[in-house]
């Protein structure tokens, strides 16, 4: 399993990296395009689809965002988009792990691939767009969502159940503690501010990181308040695709990724927090 893991994180960072770092965003986008399809198919087989309508919701999803890419989406600012679409990512992902595992089956099917669909664009196009602004931009994002889970996973380790006797989500990831989630937090708080405080030392690698967008236009604290929400939203797209494996009856999304499991189980937390961080950014 560990050698599967390694082949395939070493296969895509092969192909990730020079598509990141080359002059413009096309290849990124492209890249990220053929990903979010995957996941547009995982996601009707999660749904209990057949093979061929999850290739054509893959195939919906491809032409979802290719149309906003043709129609210069990337380039725009979307402030009304982002601001809708983080206010329905707080008040769903509040709702749908209120409702739990249950809840999920009693969504009519149409709708929930729907959902779907519209999650994966946003997320497709957030990304897009963090890589139209700056490598160090999207970095930021990415880097605040993997070290909020690093974190979570050490800190829940050595801490969980050690300071709350309640489990964070029981009935959908019973391994999960809140010890965790405040350790993903104060890894949050401290990647942003020794990124910021970089920022603040003139042009060099690490300037135009959404740390520094927030601490320049509003200030320090609703910096750090938003990087908590942001870890917070984070744990809630991890919970939100346990709620929906589980519902499946499924332990990963898919088989796509030897020995990390599917698409969605590694950009389960990044679908909330890409979409609420161009949201913040646009403010």
């Amino acid at each position: 399993m560990l050698k599967q893991r390694v082949i395939t994180a070493v296969l895509l960072l092969a192909i990730l990296l020079p598509a990141l770092f080359y002059r413009t965003a096309l290849p990124f986008c492209a890249v990220a395009l053929v990903l979010i399809a995957a996941g547009a198919w995982e996601w009707g087989r999660l749904n209990g689809c057949a093979q061929g309508l999850s290739v054509l919701l893959a195939l919906a999803c491809v032409i979802l965002c290719g149309l906003s890419w043709y129609a210069g989406f990337l380039d725009k600012s979307l402030p009304m988009l982002w601001t809708l679409a983080g206010s329905g990512w707080v008040l769903t992902g509040a709702w749908l792990l209120r409702q739990g595992v249950p809840g999920w089956s009693r969504i009519p099917k149409g709708l929930r691939l729907f959902g779907g669909l519209i999650a994966l664009w946003l997320a497709w196009l957030a990304v897009a767009q963090a890589r139209v602004i700056g490598i160090n931009f999207l970095l930021s994002v990415l880097l605040l969502v993997w070290v909020a889970d690093i974190f979570a996973y050490f800190a829940g380790r050595t801490f969980g159940g050690r300071f709350s006797k309640s489990k964070l989500a029981a009935s959908i990831s019973p391994g999960k503690s809140w010890e965790g989630v405040w350790g993903g937090m104060v890894g949050v708080v401290l990647l942003s501010l020794v990124w910021a405080g970089l920022d603040a030392g003139g042009p060099n690698a690490f300037s135009g990181s959404l740390y520094a967008r927030l601490w320049t236009q509003h200030g320090v604290v609703v910096m750090l308040v938003a990087m908590i929400f942001l870890a917070a939203m984070s744990v809630v797209g991890d919970l939100v695709e346990s709620l929906i494996k589980r519902s499946a009856g499924v332990k990963d999304s898919s088989r796509l990724l030897p020995g990390h499991g599917g698409v969605l189980d590694r950009v389960d937390a990044l679908l909330p927090a890409l979409p609420l961080a161009m949201m913040l950014a646009s403010f």
